[in-house]
């Protein structure tokens, strides 16, 4: 690998194999710190990710009054605020933190009224729709304006009056960080209330860790299949003491497929079958397509056998849209068509991901078919893919990650921005050098 100002240049390749130490959940640090920042006491939170996303939120705290010791390493001490910031009025930048802008809206939107704080990130995250949200808070009094376009970044949040509304309403067919937002939101209520999902929610499983995390902070949500979610009157965050982060599930998606295309094995450390993310599920669309995978409690191993090609399938990965963004690129590496089915939410990601996934698909010779909900990919019938394509990265972390993967196929492959991966994964090329040969 070379540097060459503001693309990297990876050259042709044909084996990948080893051992990776993940860095900590992206999904999980962001949940974390907000919840210790709103609970009762002090919390460690051990192995947090260090990237831009996580600095946002770190950034937001402080500039809310919240304390926030750094202990050296990965580990911080939160001093929580019991679910009122100290700050009453803030102009917080949040970059393109969905995991950030989401639940800090409705924190705040929930703060008592006689506040202002102003919410705003770069250009993309005011094209990421939040009126979902916006509408879903309404009920309960709170006042938000836009100052910009209806239903988008940037927002003013002034707090709310109080009301005496036990259910709400919330889409959750656009993004599931509407509902999880509001389900870390509404404790700060201290009244029962109920959630209810309006149309078909997608990304369950990044739901699910909301509620495997607001548990360890005390707050128990009642689950009524993915249609309703109550909390009972006197809910409150309390202090675990200590959060261990758990190792990035969506980050391992690409190491594995670097064994899966690469031979193998390659074994990721840090997440395995005790995981609480969903995107472990992704090993099992690996093994779909023939890769040898094998799993242990804070482990996952993948690799392929020998002179074997990986198969093209066609399923639906509603579950676990961040990682299926590697299936599109182990597709060109799969005998047939690989579909990929019910991932509207790749259009309002940190890209258009369905748009700009075709359009580098194509540079590279592989034959691509989208629509609003699905992308088709072909490899280049009984070609090689084209070398030396320069791959746009859209400022998205995942594209620069899932695209380094094309230099496996003996091809030399350029990344366009590589810096963007800092947003969850900032050493993410070293770690995959070390894999390559």
């Amino acid at each position: 690998m070379s540097q060459l100002e503001s693309a990297l240049r990876l050259a042709a390749v044909s084996r990948a194999r080893g051992a990776v130490m993940l860095p900590g959940s992206k999904s999980i640090s962001n949940r974390t710190l907000l919840l210790a920042a709103l609970s009762s006491g002090e919390t460690v939170v051990r192995g947090l990710l260090q990237s831009d996303d996580t600095a946002v939120m770190l950034a937001a705290l402080g500039k809310l009054g919240v304390q926030v010791e750094a202990l050296g390493g990965d580990d911080y001490r939160v001093f929580g605020c019991g679910g009122v910031f100290p700050v009453t009025e803030a102009a917080l930048f949040l970059g393109n933190a969905g995991t950030a802008f989401r639940p800090l809206t409705a924190a705040l939107a929930l703060q008592s009224a006689e506040r202002r704080y102003q919410l705003d990130g770069v250009p993309r995250m005011r094209e990421r729709p939040i009126g979902d949200l916006v509408d879903g808070l309404a009920p309960l009094g709170t006042m938000i304006d836009y100052t910009g376009r209806r239903g988008f970044p940037p927002l003013v949040v002034s707090g709310r009056t109080p009301t005496s509304v036990d259910r709400i309403s919330v889409r959750g067919d656009v993004s599931s960080q509407f509902l999880s937002a509001l389900l870390m939101a509404v404790p700060l209520l201290k009244t029962g209330i109920t959630v209810e999902v309006a149309g078909e929610l997608i990304s369950k499983p990044y739901v699910e860790i909301t509620l495997n995390l607001m548990a360890r902070f005390g707050v128990m949500v009642e689950r009524n299949e993915w249609r309703e979610f109550s909390l009972t009157s006197g809910a409150a965050y309390r202090s675990p003491r200590e959060v261990n982060v758990e190792g990035d599930a969506s980050s391992a998606s690409y190491f594995l497929a670097a064994g899966a295309i690469g031979g193998g094995p390659v074994r990721v450390q840090g997440v395995g079958r005790s995981s609480i993310q969903g995107d472990i599920k992704f090993a099992d669309a690996l093994s779909a397509m023939g890769a040898v995978v094998s799993m242990g409690d804070d482990w996952i191993e993948a690799s392929r056998p020998a002179r074997e090609r990986l198969k093209a399938i066609d399923a639906d990965f509603n579950h676990i849209p961040d990682a299926a963004m590697t299936i599109a690129i182990l597709a060109l590496f799969a005998d047939g068509t690989t579909t990929i089915r019910n991932i509207a939410s790749w259009r309002v990601k940190e890209t258009d991901r369905i748009a700009a996934m075709a359009m580098e698909l194509r540079k590279l010779g592989a034959g691509v078919v989208e629509g609003s909900d699905f992308i088709a990919v072909t490899p280049p019938n009984g070609a090689k893919l084209v070398s030396g394509v320069a791959i746009d990265t859209y400022d998205d972390h995942r594209m620069a990650m899932c695209f380094s993967l094309v230099a496996l196929a003996g091809v030399e492959v350029v990344i366009n921005d590589p810096a963007c991966v800092g947003k969850t994964f900032p050493g993410y090329f070293d770690a995959l050098r070390r894999l390559l040969s």
